[in-house]
Parts: C-alpha cells; sequence; structure tokens
C-alpha cells in the first residue's frame, strides 16, 4: 500500500486528499494519522527498504537528506514522490523505473497541480521510453542512455512497433529507421540501437513429490528457462494445484524468483487435459487431474494460451510454461495461498502496539475479532472488510477466519494482549487439528506476539514479575473450577507471583473471593497486591494494596489482579520482587569483593 509521509499539520489537507483518491495510508505525529511515527527519518527509510511507494507531503530537501542513507541502486528504488504541502507541485524524485512518473501524474490530476517530469524519453517524446507501463519490463536497462543520445540526436526508430502505449507519443518513426524498439519473451543480447521490451505473458506450471528439496525446483525452473533462451521477466505467474499450497519448495520458488504464486483445483485442471502433449493416467490416480504442470500453465493463460514448454522433470518435479496472447494479471488468476496472522494488540494503547502488528494490520485484506477491540484500532482498521463479533463468541470468529483466509485472503484475527495467552492462537491450533479441513490446513498463519496485559500492568507499577511468576484464569466456563483451585494452591504453595486473569464478572464472584483466601492462607497480609483496569485506555486505574486489604467488590473482567509472594516489596510507591542479585536477598552471597 502506498504511504502518504506528512510532517508538518500545514499539509494534512493536502495528504489527506492524496490519500483518499489512491485508497494509501497516511503516516505522520498528528492525530489523523492512520499510522503514528515516532521517528520520522527511520520510518521513512524503513518504509523504502521494504519497497513501499512513498508520497511525501513536504519539503524536497528534508526528503532527500531523510532518505539519503538508504539509496542504493536505481533498480532497487521503490516510486518516492514529492509533493508540496499547499498542493501546488509534484516532482517524481525516485523510482522512475518502478512507477514513480505514473504516480506522479495521477498525483498531479487528483489535487490539480503541475507535474515536473525530468526523466529524458517523457521530457522531449512524451514516451516513458525507460519506464514501461506495469507488466512490461525493458531488458537491458544500461542500454537507455546510449539509445536516447542517438534518438535526441536525430534518428528515427523503424517501423512498424507493436508497442500499445506508444502510440500517442511524438516519437520520430519511419520505415527506415536506424533505431529498433522490439517486444519478445525471449533473452536478447544488448544492442544501443535497441530498446527491448519484455511482456509479464508468460506462466510456469510446476508438479511436485511431497517434501520436494527447493534447490530441485529453483534449478529445474532456471535450467528451463536457460535451455528456452526465455527471460525471467517474461514470467507473470507460477502456479500448481492447490494440493500444493503449503508446499515448502513452491513458496520458496516464488520468493526465490520474486514472483506470485497461484492455484487451481483439480476439477480446473482437467478441464485442460484436451490441450495436454503429456497426460498421465498415473497423476490422474493421484491428484483427480491428468496433468498439474502442463495443465497449471495452460489455464493460467486462458483459451488463446500456448504452450511453449512442454513438461520437462526432475527426480522430484516437474515443469511446464506457457505463453498467453496478453498481459498476464495474477489477480484474476487462480488462488493465492491464503494468510491468517493471529495479532496481538496489546491492552490498547497504541503505543504498545508492535511495528510487526501495525505491519500485518496494514496488510490484511479482513480483520476478525471482538468489536472492542476492532474499535480500539481507530483508523488502522481504513479500508479494511471488518467482522466483528461479541464475547463468547471466540469459536465462530476463528471459524470465520480459517474459511475466510480459505479464499485466498489476508486475514487478520485480533487479539488483545498476547495472541498466545488466554487468547485466540491456541483456539486457531486447536480447531486445525479437531476439524482436519484441507483448505485450513495449507494456510500460511503466522501469530504475531502483543504486549500481555500482566506485562503492562507489572511495568507500570514497577517489576513485581522479577522473579517466578504464573498466571491463572479464575474464568469456569471452560475449565472446571476444581482444577483453577488446585493450581491456585500449588501457586501458593510454590510461592509464585500470581497473575489472575478473568478475575471476576457481573455474575461470577465467588471464585476471586475464594482465591484470595486461599493465598491469605499462605502469605502475610501485607503482601502486595497490584489491580489494574483497562489498561492502556483513556479509563486506566491503577491500584496497589495489600492482601490483608484487598476488596474484590471493584474487579470485572477488565481488570488484572497480580498477588505477590513473600518476596515481593514496596518501596518509594513502586512494588518489585527481587531476583536476588544483591546479598540482602541472596542467601548464598556473602558480599561483594
Amino acid at each position: 500500500m502506498t504511504a502518504v509521509v506528512i510532517v508538518s499539520a500545514t499539509g494534512m489537507q493536502t495528504a489527506q486528499d492524496i490519500k483518499h483518491y489512491l485508497n494509501a495510508s497516511l503516516h505522520g505525529q498528528f492525530e489523523d494519522c492512520d499510522i503514528m511515527i515516532d521517528n520520522v527519518a527511520n520510518h521513512l527509510r524503513t518504509l523504502f527498504k521494504n519497497q513501499n511507494p512513498i508520497v511525501f507531503v513536504g519539503a524536497l530537501g528534508i526528503l532527500v537528506r531523510l532518505i539519503a542513507p538508504v539509496i542504493t541502486k536505481k533498480e532497487n528504488d521503490p516510486p518516492v514522490v514529492v509533493v508540496a504541502e499547499d498542493g501546488s507541485s509534484v516532482i517524481p524524485v525516485l523510482g522512475g523505473h518502478s512507477g514513480a512518473n505514473e504516480l506522479a501524474i495521477k498525483i498531479g490530476k487528483i489535487i490539480n497541480c503541475s507535474v515536473a517530469i525530468t526523466t529524458a524519453s517523457d521530457l522531449h517524446f512524451k514516451a516513458p521510453l525507460d519506464t514501461p507501463p506495469k507488466g512490461w519490463h525493458l531488458q537491458h536497462p544500461t542500454q537507455y542512455k546510449k539509445f536516447m543520445a542517438k534518438l535526441l540526436n536525430g534518428a528515427s526508430i523503424k517501423m512498424p512497433c507493436n508497442l500499445p502505449w506508444l502510440e500517442n507519443t511524438s516519437l520520430p518513426f519511419s520505415e527506415n529507421g536506424e533505431l529498433s524498439i522490439n517486444v519478445t519473451e525471449k533473452l536478447t543480447k544488448a544492442d544501443p540501437s535497441s530498446l527491448t521490451y519484455t511482456p509479464e505473458c508468460v506462466a510456469i506450471g510446476i508438479g511436485c513429490e511431497r517434501n520436494v528439496t527447493t534447490g530441485e525446483v529453483v534449478d529445474l525452473v532456471k535450467r528451463t528457462l536457460t535451455k528456452h533462451n526465455l527471460s525471467i521477466k517474461s514470467i507473470a505467474i507460477i502456479v500448481s494445484i492447490d494440493l500444493k499450497m503449503d508446499e515448502k519448495a513452491l513458496n520458496e520458488l516464488s520468493v526465490a524468483i520474486k514472483k506470485p504464486l497461484r492455484f487451481f483445483n483439480a476439477a480446473q485442471l482437467e478441464l485442460e487435459t484436451p490441450r495436454l502433449l503429456n497426460p498421465s493416467t498415473v497423476v490422474f490416480n493421484e491428484v483427480g487431474c491428468h496433468g498439474v504442470a502442463e495443465a497449471a500453465a495452460l489455464a493460467a493463460t486462458g483459451h488463446e494460451g500456448e504452450l511453449i514448454v512442454p513438461k520437462e522433470k526432475s527426480d522430484r518435479a516437474t515443469c511446464a510454461i506457457a505463453k498467453s496472447t496478453k498481459i498476464l494479471n495474477p489477480d484474476e488468476i487462480g488462488l493465492r495461498r491464503g494468510k491468517l496472522f493471529i495479532i496481538g494488540t496489546g491492552p490498547g494503547k497504541q503505543d504498545w502496539l508492535t511495528p510487526e502488528a501495525k505491519d500485518l494490520i496494514d496488510i490484511s485484506t479482513d480483520l476478525i475479532g471482538y468489536k472492542l477491540y476492532l474499535d480500539l484500532l481507530g483508523k488502522a482498521t481504513s479500508g479494511k472488510t471488518l467482522h466483528k463479533y461479541s464475547l463468547g463468541e471466540e469459536k465462530d470468529r476463528v471459524i470465520k477466519a480459517l474459511n475466510t483466509a480459505s479464499e485466498g485472503k489476508t486475514v487478520g484475527l485480533i487479539s488483545s494482549g498476547d495472541p498466545g495467552i488466554y487468547a485466540m492462537a491456541s483456539l486457531v491450533f486447536d480447531c486445525l487439528k479437531e476439524f482436519d479441513t484441507p483448505s485450513w490446513n495449507r494456510l500460511d498463519i503466522l501469530v504475531s506476539p502483543g504486549i500481555s496485559a500482566v506485562q503492562a500492568c507489572s511495568a507500570k507499577v514497577g517489576a513485581p514479575l522479577g522473579h517466578d511468576f504464573c498466571a491463572i484464569s479464575l474464568s469456569d466456563l471452560l475449565t472446571p473450577w476444581s482444577i483453577i483451585e488446585q493450581r491456585i494452591k500449588a501457586a501458593t504453595e510454590g510461592d509464585f507471583v500470581v497473575a489472575l486473569y478473568n478475575p471476576a464478572s457481573g455474575r461470577r464472584r465467588d471464585q476471586l473471593i475464594r482465591t484470595i483466601e486461599i493465598l491469605r492462607q499462605g502469605r502475610k497480609p501485607e503482601t502486595p497486591v497490584v489491580i489494574g483496569r483497562s489498561l492502556g485506555r483513556p479509563e486506566e486505574e491503577l491500584e496497589i494494596t495489600t492482601l490483608g486489604n484487598f476488596k474484590s467488590s471493584s474487579i470485572n473482567m477488565l481488570s488484572i489482579v497480580i498477588v505477590g509472594s513473600t518476596q515481593t516489596q514496596i518501596s518509594n510507591g513502586r512494588v518489585f520482587t527481587p531476583r536476588g542479585y544483591l546479598p540482602s536477598h541472596n542467601s548464598n552471597e556473602k558480599g561483594y569483593k
């Protein structure tokens, strides 16, 4: 997603206009921003290194100084555009080869301002020769300057030129031109009198045995491309059967050659059987279609596509290549492997949301969770499909998340605190095991940790978790009280600091009272107790009391209670449990030398 970055409030209106029309995210240090940032320089450099398109609303000089340390080769530059705060002008700064000119022109139309295009071909001939449209690649960028020098010195380009995006330009075409512009998926030799453009019109179909090595698949693909003199830039997509959606080698191939991976089911591939050059009954008996590599490549390129490389084999993998008559759009082909991010958002404070969590929320298409947790995310949910649930609908949330991700979407399942602590991660893996649904088992699942309530509460008052501690949920909705009580007694006997989650609800009060009674049997009345309510939220409350003075009347499901061990202390308003570094707390240490 394009990041609109703002450094001054005076540019807010311009930034918001651009954000709205580009469906981008607004990054800055102001209340109206979608992504709050602490250090503008570091944030910009991270966006740049991650290849995020950047629209910087501010002064060109500031932008250059901020991103200068991370600029390397121009081929690696993402689109970077600077826009005057008053919206009077826009300049593509870096990444002309990756769409900066196109982005600047689009912004110019959005805010009705002048666009300063400075690249030679655009300036003189209104032709983006060095920045072809999406889906096209210039094979030998290093020859561009030599070609342009000849063009600027009066040379003409030989007709015909089969590039529709060059039709309405002022390029000098003639039947006997000295220069040429060519289109091919094949590799060509560098020539200063020629520009060769490669369209993304090729699909690579892959079949393989389970657990084939990544090296074997990558080697097969590269060897096949070399053998048939095909440019890797012509590859639009890698395709296979959906049974291989979780195959490590295929996913790592996609990363290795930087091409998207899509899948078809067996029924879709079986429709291609009449066009296969190497149909196989063995394959049909195994997966339900007469071929995978050839069938997938043909399915990706459509009815007018042709198989230009029949199935080739390695020991445990197959590869076939088909060519389309047009540019291939991966978003319109097959099914992508769905992603499920189980995201911990912390107790609720935006400052406690980890950078990873912010990034995962940003790239998610759908967000699923308890409605309060989604509301706490604020503007970070802008542009997402939201699926809000009530308390008690945890299983429904998880099933919805798994099913939605199985549609090829990128889903963020939101948990407060840490998703692995009394939250959604465990239930996800429980459902995967219980239902054993093939489409769920193939998902790419990531658990992103968050700051837990016990961590937040501890940090707010000092360090009560400085030594051994445990967490116990007092909710007996899913765990019998007899088991919970047994654990409380064990924690008391073991002298653990005890964090009590879900301590009480409107109807469930007796369990907390009984818990305190058990703890009082093994600890002195002056044992410190910390109560945190709505941590990280505007209504946050913190209370430091003692076991003897503890009252349960104000405790609810938004509370967490930390009961100290026999070693926990209160000093100068801070609660801490010594680890034993100092002699006074360590019987084995006689003193310092």
